[in-house]
């Protein structure tokens, strides 16, 4: 644990050494500001919660995260600093974990600063507060697997651009699966079971269940899972670089 946090403060430190990180907060904050009240109609519905705002974070989350994520590794390769990093009495399943846990902090921290939304719907008038809490837990978990996707892809390129556009592509693909136009496509010609596979493998389908105010057992086990097996390939990845 102590490498890890290591590596934690590390990767912190480097988020904030730049404008980067504040840029993206500000982005982050602007865009799901706008589309909650502009697109997703916030104060017309005259109703206090928050649905169009966490409506709109599976896709916010599309261009934001994999922003993040893309420099996690490439940019290590790119500067040669990964050599440095492999050098250090630090395992790699140490310095991915750390990494990961320093991408998804800084992803919490520009989710938390939208608590203003919650103080709103609150004087606003009387909303579900539990439905809200659950939301936000849900939209931090499916935050982590977008950034454990990112983190993997990161490992596989030197150019962040390239993995900017395939980690985007791929949390894309696992976005769409539960969409009812996709499913509907689905159902024309393969069986029930399938079907039902697809919708599983969705961000939308466990997202939206979850910010319906009930956080269920498979909804956990679904993002914990993938970020544990995307943090595995990415300890996989990165293992042939440093063997190759």
């Amino acid at each position: 644990m102590r490498n890890i946090w290591i590596i934690v403060k590390r990767e912190t430190v480097s988020y904030f050494a730049t404008p980067l990180a504040y840029v993206f907060i500000v982005i982050f904050l602007a865009l799901s500001g706008a589309l909650a009240f502009f697109i997703g109609r916030f104060m017309s519905r005259e109703q206090a919660d928050l649905i169009p705002f966490f409506d709109y974070h599976p896709w916010l989350y599309l261009l934001l995260i994999p922003a993040i994520a893309m420099r996690l590794w490439a940019e290590e390769r790119k500067t040669g600093t990964i050599e440095n990093l492999m050098t250090l009495p630090v395992s790699t399943v140490e310095a991915v974990i750390g990494k990961f846990l320093a991408a998804w902090g800084f992803a919490g921290l520009a989710l938390a600063l939208t608590f203003p939304m919650w103080i709103s719907v609150n004087v606003l008038g009387d909303p579900d507060n539990g439905v809200i809490f659950a939301s936000y837990v849900g939209s931090l978990f499916m935050a982590g697997a977008f950034l454990a996707i990112g983190s993997c892809i990161s490992a596989l390129t030197k150019n962040q651009v390239i993995a900017f556009i395939i980690s985007a592509t791929v949390c894309f693909l696992f976005t769409m699966a539960g969409l009812e136009l996709v499913l509907n496509f689905f159902r024309l010609w393969t069986p029930d079971l399938l079907v039902d596979t697809i919708a599983s493998l969705s961000f939308l389908t466990h997202f939206t269940a979850v910010t319906k105010g009930v956080i269920e057992l498979r909804d956990i086990i679904y993002f914990a899972s993938m970020i544990a097996v995307w943090l595995f390939a990415n300890v996989v990845v990165v293992d042939l670089r440093k063997a190759a």
